[in-house]
C-alpha cells in the first residue's frame, strides 16, 4: 500500500483466522493410532484428548499407559487434567526429534499439501479423511514413529 512519506497507510481490511487442531497419539510398535480434532490448542483440550486416549487405548483402564510429550504448554499446565491410567513422559528440551509423535504431522500434512479450501469445514473433512486412512494405515505409521528405542520398550 501506498501511503506519503511520515503517514500511516490506512486499510478497510481485517484478517481474520479460524483453524483446527490434531491430537495425535500412536504406539510405535504395532503402529495402531488416534487422531483427535478440537478448534483449540489448550490445556483444556489437551485433557480432552487424554480422556479419548484412555478410552480408546485401554477401554476397561487396567493398564498404564505411558504418552510421551515434549516441552509444550498445553502439555505442561497446572490446569491440565490427566486421566488416572495415564502417566505422562515429558522429553528433554529443544529435542522434537525424539518426540514420536512430531513424525506423525508430516503425513497429517501430506493430505492436505497444495490444497486451498473455501473455509474450515472443507478443512476439516479433509483432515477427518487422512487422519482415518492413516489410523488404518500402521506400517505407515509405524514406518514414521518406530524408533529402535520405542520398539524396544
Amino acid at each position: 500500500m501506498w501511503a506519503l512519506k511520515g503517514k500511516r497507510p490506512t486499510s478497510n481490511g481485517r484478517h481474520k483466522f479460524e483453524s483446527v487442531f490434531v491430537y495425535g497419539f500412536a504406539h510405535p510398535r504395532s503402529g495402531r493410532s488416534r487422531f483427535l480434532i478440537l478448534p483449540r490448542a489448550s490445556a483444556a483440550c489437551m485433557g480432552q484428548a487424554l480422556d479419548d486416549f484412555a478410552g480408546w487405548a485401554d477401554p476397561d483402564g487396567r493398564k498404564v499407559l505411558v504418552v510421551i510429550l515434549d516441552g509444550s504448554g498445553r502439555h505442561t499446565a497446572k490446569g491440565l487434567r490427566v486421566p488416572p491410567s495415564v502417566v505422562l513422559h515429558r522429553q528433554p528440551p529443544c529435542t522434537p526429534e525424539l518426540q514420536p509423535a512430531e513424525h506423525l504431522w508430516p503425513l497429517v500434512r501430506e493430505g492436505l499439501a497444495n490444497r486451498v479450501f473455501d473455509g474450515l469445514p472443507g478443512l476439516t473433512e479433509t483432515l477427518t479423511k487422512r487422519c482415518q486412512w492413516l489410523a488404518d494405515q500402521r506400517a505407515v505409521v509405524v514406518g514414521a514413529v518406530g524408533f529402535h528405542w520405542a520398539v524396544a520398550a
